[in-house]
């Protein structure tokens, strides 16, 4: 026998013998350590699943007190108007809930509890309208009630439809802040409650994954030390607890004893032969190499690690660590630069603009210097969406920030300045923040070039859309010393861009400010404003071909003692954007209606009274209750009343509207669309109204009162003719006019060449002058009274 096989025969045993004896070790604390970590992994995902939960009890504490710290629910139950308080108190506290809401899809309810335990007031986001509060919701809010406590969270998860977390606090109604012990029975029990969807994503995916359920107790489940399991605690008093049965495969024993069995033999026959200079060569040597270039990488030393010229397993898994690491690199990239990119134009999208904006307002207010804020939306895009479709308006965005970009890219070049932020913050909002000195040229020659992309239509693929831009301007630190005070002026500017015309660029201004100032002062007039002190009425006739007053207009007036005159088109938009038009369209109902009589003294007994309401008044049924109410509380006849509806209503037209209008109707209330033809008139609009009446707007009595149109308003008025509906022309200032539409088939007139809006006591007067003129033979100066007249015209026709 050779020394050789010698040495095999003794030595193999030894090694073998080893090997098996450390395999057995390695077994024994790797099931231990696979036993550890799997019940670690298991804490963990419990601490995952708490830390969900919690997230959610935070949630519903912040969303308590962002309402109770609003305006909504204080003027819900202080306001003592039960209809007005139901109607659009209760509307507002829904949006309010709703824009507090992060997902809209996600199940909210907020309750109002009387100190008796009736509900107040309810609302939730599902799809019942007709949910009300759960008896769990009572129980609870009878326990609270009989208890100490002033809030509370509870999580309602046993004989429920859905399980919640409801966060619970007693205010004080008249002073919405914690109330004494003593004064709890008085006090109000608000709730907020929601539904914990990732806690309960989370536990459902637990108990699918280990084949068993999640437990609630008050108080730890303990472990045993074979057994796997864990607990974690929620709340002081709630506990979450998930046993695995002992069924569940925690790391593959079986496949471990197999490779830990031959991997013994294996390195056993390898040793034999190569102990002594493989090991070093082989083993020692690159495992030195490759910890030495892990620890680099590790330290921030080295940015990648290097392939060593090593064979087996030791090569393999250099290169497997090299792989790994530069695959991690270049998903950490790419999940960075996803994160801050927007999907559609590839450009910084609004979380990247606002960290890197916030620096450059920071570096200008700090070190000195400016930073000039374009913010860009696109006119008329979404009549582009609605007309060609999302992928057209997809496909423009996308080209629109490649020519922005472009453009704004070669000023910065040639100008060498410092690279602006680029990004679209939302839907057809883009953001330009530039680096420039003030009064250079910069900004205005950026917007002219943005807006020259524009100047013939925008051209995508060789077809121009009807697209254009509106810019608003505003400059760090003049205008705005952080960036969310520079943002909100430069919408302002924008909205200024606009309302000016669009397709142009506006820079924020004090106007602008005193503009906003002003709107927030009549927002809190409005809020306080007694109608019989402050407004009033005033009327403006309506006469037929004959020069007969056949109706009359009812205008609201507002004369506020600290802001003088308030134009209706002022205050009337931003009654209706916060909730006040209710008020003020009900008091111009019952004055009108308690001053028809006057009307009917004077123009005779089939006066007509058209009154003017909001079309947002039209979503609640209770505005045909109160016209009802009032008609019959002024002896009126219902067909002597004119609703008048702006036109922009029928583009909203759904079946609530469509069925409150037919129920004014059916009351025997006349429809009248007001400003027909201020912008969205089609052919199919007028085919499709619902209407006795239909006033042309100034502005498309201006257009169509010439030669030249004459037949295209004769064809008009002919179409409402055929829908049975009178044509009232609006805005007669000149004789011209008055001609022209009388010649078109016009049934009724209004404006200044008949007379202005008059109170009543003038209004009387001019009623009287018209008598005079017509018994004394004048009837064409009676026609006109209160107006101007042509020179040496004997005839209105």
């Amino acid at each position: 026998m050779t020394l050789g096989k010698r040495a095999f025969f003794l030595i193999f045993p030894v090694v073998l013998t080893g090997y098996l004896l450390a395999a057995l070790s390695v077994y024994i604390a790797q099931s231990h350590s696979m036993l550890s970590l799997e019940r670690a992994r298991l804490s963990q995902q419990l601490d995952h699943i708490a830390a969900l939960f919690r997230n959610d009890v935070n949630q519903s504490r912040s969303f308590l007190y962002s309402l109770l710290e609003g305006n909504a629910v204080r003027l819900f139950v202080s306001e003592t108007d039960e209809d007005y308080r139901n109607n659009a108190l209760g509307l507002r506290l829904q949006q309010s809930i709703r824009s507090l809401s992060d997902d809209p899809k996600k199940f909210i309810s907020f309750a109002i509890l009387n100190p008796d335990l009736t509900p107040g007031y309810y609302f939730e986001n599902s799809d019942d309208p007709f949910a009300e509060i759960g008896e769990a919701q009572f129980a609870l809010g009878r326990r609270l009630t009989g208890g100490s406590q002033l809030r509370d969270w509870t999580y309602l998860h046993e004989g429920q439809t859905r399980p919640l977390i409801v966060y619970s606090e007693f205010i004080d109604p008249v002073t919405f802040g914690r109330p004494l012990p003593s004064a709890k029975k008085s006090a109000l029990l608000v709730q907020v409650a929601l539904e914990p969807t990732q806690f309960l994503s989370m536990q459902r995916q637990l108990q699918d994954e280990y084949q068993t359920v999640i437990d609630f107790d008050t108080v730890p489940r303990p472990s045993l030390p074979n057994e796997l399991s864990a607990s974690v605690r929620l709340a002081p008093s709630l506990f979450a607890a998930l046993a695995v049965p002992p069924s569940h495969d925690a790391g593959n024993v079986e496949r471990l004893k197999l490779l830990l069995g031959l991997g013994a033999l294996a390195m056993s026959l390898v040793s034999v032969g190569l102990m002594i200079v493989l090991i070093r060569r082989f083993i020692t040597n690159p495992i030195a190499a490759l910890d030495r270039q892990v620890t680099a990488v590790m330290t921030g030393k080295n940015e990648g690690i290097t392939e060593i010229d090593a064979a087996g397993e030791i090569g393999r898994l250099t290169g497997n660590i090299k792989q790994l690491h530069d695959q991690s690199q270049r998903a950490l990239h790419l999940v960075q630069h996803a994160s801050w990119t927007d999907t559609l134009t590839g450009i910084s999208n609004r979380g990247h603009f606002n960290t890197l904006a916030a620096k450059v307002v920071h570096k200008v207010t700090t070190q000195g210097g400016h930073g000039s804020l374009l913010f860009i939306d696109i006119d008329n895009f979404k009549f582009v969406n609605d007309k060609y479709g999302h992928e057209v308006g997809d496909e423009l965005l996308k080209v629109l920030a490649l020519r922005i970009e472009r453009v704004v890219g070669e000023i910065i070049a040639r100008r060498s300045l410092p690279p602006v932020v680029f990004a679209r913050l939302s839907g057809d909002e883009f953001a330009v923040l530039v680096q420039s000195a003030s009064g250079d040229g910069t900004i205005r020659e950026m917007c002219a070039c943005i807006l020259g992309l524009f100047s013939d239509g925008f051209e995508v693929h060789g077809k121009h859309y009807p697209v254009t831009a509106s810019i608003g301007v505003a400059i760090c630190p003049m205008d705005a010393t952080n960036l969310a005070e520079l943002i909100s002026n430069a919408d302002a500017a924008m909205y200024q861009a606009k309302t000016n015309g669009k397709n142009r660029s506006s820079r924020f201004s004090r106007a602008l400010q005193d503009k906003r100032d002003r709107i927030r002062h009549i927002q809190e007039e409005l809020r306080l404003v007694d109608p019989d002190e402050q407004f009033h009425l005033v009327y403006m006739p309506i006469i037929d071909a004959r020069g007969k007053v056949t109706g009359c207009e009812a205008l609201l007036r507002w004369v506020s003692p600290t802001l003088g005159n308030i134009t209706p088109d002022e205050f009337v938009p931003i009654a209706e954007s916060t909730g006040q038009f209710t008020k003020i369209d009900w008091w111009v109902i019952n004055r009108a209606m308690s001053e028809h009589q006057h009307l009917k003294a004077l123009f005779g007994p089939e006066t007509v009274l058209a009154i003017n309401i909001s079309s947002a008044e039209l979503h609640s049924k209770s505005i045909g209750d109160y016209f009802s109410d009032c008609l019959d509380r002024h002896g009126l006849d219902a067909r002597t009343i004119e609703i008048e509806l702006t036109e922009t209503y029928a583009v909203k037209l759904g079946d609530q509207l469509h069925r409150n209008i037919e129920n004014l109707r059916e009351k025997g209330f006349r429809i009248s669309i007001d400003d027909f033809g201020a912008g969205y008139t089609s052919v199919q609009q007028i085919i499709e109204y619902t209407a006795d009446t239909i006033k042309l707007d100034r502005a498309l009595v201006q257009n169509l009162a010439n030669q030249e149109t004459l037949p295209a308003l004769k064809a008009m008025v002919s179409l409402c003719h055929a829908r049975k509906m009178a044509v009232v022309g609006e805005g007669i200032d000149t004789h011209e006019k008055l001609a022209l539409l009388i010649a078109a088939g016009c049934d009724h007139f209004q404006g200044y060449l008949i007379s202005k809006p008059l109170a009543l006591p003038d209004l009387s007067i001019w009623a009287l002058k018209q008598a005079a003129e017509i018994a004394g033979g004048d009837e064409d100066r009676a026609f006109v009274s209160g107006g101007r007249r042509r020179a040496g015209s004997s005839s209105l026709l």
